[in-house]
């Protein structure tokens, strides 16, 4: 009895480690969906100004994936790669459940790389000082390339 609750303990420290291991690389990614299903037209805005984008590309990314952190991964992966957020999507699809760091690996950012570790320090979309003021600045309205 004393082995199985020994195995029993370590099985639940192993897998622990392990979801606080992976929440731990994109950690921000919570607050960022938070923040996007708060005010999800703003964040459509916020997604086309950022990314250059259109309403078609941004209804299509976002109706196939889990989360506003998803689709916003997808574009800045996208970006990062210099891959069309179809070939994101592609990666998304095929190495669901291993994680980011592994799609982004699969587009050729490599793990150690300033690239990736601009990605696990955080997103470039929400201003930390902005949280919870509303709009802030930006109405959207910009120059477009």
């Amino acid at each position: 009895m004393k082995v199985f609750r020994m195995l029993v303990a370590v099985s639940m420290m192993i897998l622990l480690a392990a979801t606080i291991g992976a929440a731990g690389d994109f950690d921000w990614i919570r607050d960022f969906n938070i923040r996007a299903e708060a005010d999800p037209s703003g964040f459509k805005v916020r997604l086309a100004t950022r990314f250059q984008i259109g309403d078609i590309q941004i209804n299509t990314v976002l109706s196939n994936v889990e989360k506003p952190a998803d689709a916003y991964m997808v574009f800045r992966l996208g970006e990062m790669s210099r891959q069309p957020a179809e070939r994101v999507m592609d990666e998304y699809k095929s190495g669901k459940g291993k994680g980011w760091g592994v799609i982004a690996k699969s587009l050729g950012i490599k793990p150690g790389s300033k690239e990736f570790h601009s990605l696990k320090r955080g997103q470039d979309f929400y201003d930390v000082s902005d949280k919870g003021k509303g709009k802030g600045k930006s109405k959207g309205k910009g120059k477009k390339n």
